[in-house]
């Protein structure tokens, strides 16, 4: 049994928690409710600083293990790659926390307790943070956040390895430029049926010991101190036993942005009496004040604490060494060969082909003379980190990393083409001035690989002093600054392309969809991304992502970005066609589906058991995705729902069969009022390799296995 579900080593915890807080001063408690916390010498409490970042690696506290960004993992649509990642961050940081214990170094990131991960629904592509997120699926976001946590938090039965934070609880998803001032109307229905079912599978499967509140109000309630989100879901429904930080100056908004209060002293009862244990802030220094005003109780503020310090005595900072495994972790595994072997493993399988026309790729290196790489983004290293990054020792760019795998065999040729969004590269040019040496290498290469995309100064969070769009949120869903003007420069010499895009969300890349060969979605893969990218375009690896986000056509498809309603948003409810489906993605290998079954015609209380037989009928190992969904037969329903998924790697010839088990909930919905129902009546169940949809059938020449089934009576 796992600490986070031995509940009397959790009542111990607590109990020694209370202990501790019963012995300190008002002054003293209102200190330890701010991040930055001070020692308590005289109870022999240590400084900590609960500020720590960990979304793909441990992130601002020097130098660690860059892996993929956040999306790109969502795109591997694999639980076990997620947990096994997360498990290697949580190793790197007890590596980190160890020495810099050691040394006495209390700073900022240099803590367990990590704010990560990011489980939002990436509702629309706009959003410059949604690459930190893991899609635009309920059930994706869940499965995947879920193991992120557990990897994050260990399997030990005393302590935990590190404390992992669900964060921006809740329906937040853009426009960053007005988060600390908006708020977002949403029905029940949404609410529960899109924007809570991550946090719910974190905080009930995962047992994840925090949560943080985002800068919106929801439905006219700051998310930091609102009743409902954090009294009426998070701790009545759900159970949650763990604690609550608020987002970074997200208090002060309640006075400031949202004017739901009039001062800091309001603020800060505010959000303390709905919930709110931690403030990543200084709000909470008005709490003082607050007591002494009546406003808030101090029991109150004990009950903060207990949750707090619960947290750091389950990650074994008030017990010496002796006991706690994880204290013995060396600093030698920061950075290590094994740690960037995962990091190029896990990018080349985050990697999705979009288009592979003719079988272009893989290309072969045998009939190559000369190769042209052109693009901002070939020899960028920021295009391989995305956001929220840490220090690697090396980054290996797309360029670096094809100049490696072909040696001096080949003659390779770069231009950066265009700046990533600028019009010219050199402050003092006409502009467009690499347009020249573009046609120079178009007209002496065999093979051209464009570079193109987006970096995190383009898609990003507010306030982000590098953000060239300011807010970080996206203006269109095109090909920034000449890059698509560079793109048909390239094509128009007639040589085969390979388009490379490093991007953390959807382009609406239909001029390359028409007229490139081969398109292969890389995302921002780390350091090493360089060298998995070119593994997968040499073919020493083969693509198995799938696409976690829609790639639409337009944002003429896209309902206004303020508006949160899902009617019209990600594949669940969209109505028209889009350019690159949600679940898409192909292989340069082929695989066969058969001997679909389900267990029963009826959907009762036991659920219905998906039995698939998946071959790999080609010449070239690689992974497939089995996927299942779900449509419900009713007017106003949504599409057909990811409800089940498993990868599998398979070597040529080899075949497999599964089993996945659809839960009675997968056939239920909630209603307007927000109550989860399964209503008698008929669903679809839809299995194969892609979503049961026109557009991934025209783009794979495949189609999925359907069956019927009943509900035959309302179920509770």
């Amino acid at each position: 049994m796992e600490l986070a579900e031995n509940h009397e080593k959790n009542a111990e915890y607590r109990a020694r928690a209370a202990a501790c807080v019963a012995r300190m001063t008002l002054e003293e408690k209102v200190e330890q409710t701010l991040y930055q916390a001070p020692a308590v010498e005289r109870l022999g409490i240590k400084a900590y600083n609960w500020w720590n970042e960990a979304l793909h690696g441990v992130a601002r506290a020097g130098v660690a293990t860059v892996f993929p960004q956040a999306i790109a993992l969502a795109a591997a649509f694999d639980e076990e790659l997620a947990e096994e990642l997360a498990a290697a961050i949580s190793t790197e940081a007890r590596g980190k926390f160890n020495v810099q214990q050691k040394f006495s170094d209390l700073d900022i990131y240099k803590g367990l307790t990590f704010w990560s991960p990011n489980v939002n629904i990436f509702r629309d592509p706009r959003w410059g943070r949604g690459h930190e997120t893991f899609g635009e699926d309920p059930y994706l976001t869940s499965r995947i956040g879920v193991r992120f946590v557990k990897g994050l938090q260990g399997h030990d039965e005393n302590y935990l390895k590190a404390a992992a934070c669900a964060k921006h609880f809740a329906v937040h998803s853009g426009p960053e430029d007005v988060r600390h001032s908006f708020d977002a109307v949403v029905s029940k229905q949404d609410l529960y049926e899109t924007y809570l079912p991550a946090f719910r599978a974190c905080v009930r499967e995962g047992r994840v010991e925090a949560v943080m509140g985002a800068y919106n109000c929801v439905n006219g309630q700051p998310c930091c101190g609102s009743s409902l989100l954090l009294r009426e879901i998070l701790r009545d429904e759900w159970g949650f036993e763990g604690h609550v930080v608020s987002d970074c100056g997200a208090i002060q908004d309640f006075h400031e942005g949202h004017h739901v209060t009039d001062t800091p002293v309001e603020s800060a009862a505010l959000a303390i009496n709905n919930g709110c244990d931690l403030n990543c802030g200084n709000q909470f220094r008005f709490l003082k004040q607050a007591v002494a005003e009546g406003l808030v109780e101090e029991k109150r503020l004990d009950e903060a604490l207990v949750n707090l310090f619960t947290t750091r005595i389950k990650l074994g900072t008030f017990d010496g060494p002796a006991d706690n495994p994880f204290d013995r972790i060396p600093y030698s595994v920061v950075d290590s060969k094994p740690m960037r072997e995962l990091n190029r493993e896990a990018a080349a399988k985050c990697a999705v082909l979009l288009k592979n026309e003719d079988r272009l790729l893989p290309l072969d290196r045998g009939r190559l003379k000369t190769l042209g790489v052109i693009g901002p983004n070939a020899n960028s290293r920021k295009a391989l980190v995305g956001n929220y990054e840490g220090t690697a020792s090396r980054y290996v760019t797309v360029l670096e990393g094809i100049q490696e795998i072909l040696g001096d065999e080949t003659r390779i040729l770069y231009s950066e083409g265009c700046h990533l969004c600028h019009d010219r590269t050199s402050a003092l040019s006409r502009g467009n001035d690499r347009l020249s040496e573009v046609k120079a290498v178009c007209e002496e290469s065999d093979v051209v690989i464009a570079c193109m995309g987006l970096d995190a100064s383009l898609e990003g969070e507010e306030g982000d002093a590098s953000n060239e769009f300011a807010s970080g949120d996206k203006p269109n869903l095109e090909l920034p600054g000449l890059q698509q003007e560079i793109l048909e420069t390239i094509s128009s010499f007639g040589k085969p392309v390979v388009l490379v895009l490093l991007s953390g969300s959807a382009l609406a890349v239909n001029w390359a969809d028409e007229h490139v060969p081969a398109i292969l979605q890389a995302w921002y893969p780390g350091a090493e991304g360089g060298r998995a990218v070119a593994d997968l375009l040499f073919g020493k690896r083969n693509p198995g992502g799938k696409l976690p986000v829609t790639f639409y056509r337009s944002t003429e498809q896209l309902p206004d970005f303020a508006d949160y309603s899902m009617k019209g948003r990600t594949y669940r409810y969209m109505e028209g066609e889009a350019l690159y489906p949600f679940g898409y993605g192909l292989s340069y290998t082929t695989f066969s589906i058969d001997k679909v079954r389900v267990s029963g015609e009826e959907a009762g209380l036991s659920g219905i058991a998906v039995t698939a037989s998946v071959k790999n009928t080609g010449v070239m190992a690689g992974a497939e995705t089995l996927q299942v969904y779900v449509k419900i037969c009713r007017e106003g329903t949504p599409n057909a729902q990811l409800k089940g998924f498993r990868k599998l790697s398979l070597e040529p010839g080899e075949e497999r069969e599964v089993v996945i088990q659809l839960p009675p909930e997968a056939f239920g919905l909630y209603d307007e009022e927000g109550k989860f129902r399964i209503r008698k009546g008929t669903a679809w169940i839809y299995v194969g390799g892609q979503a049961p949809d026109s557009r991934s059938e025209k783009l794979t020449g495949r189609r999925v296995k359907s069956f019927t089934v009943t509900i035959a009576e309302d179920l509770a």
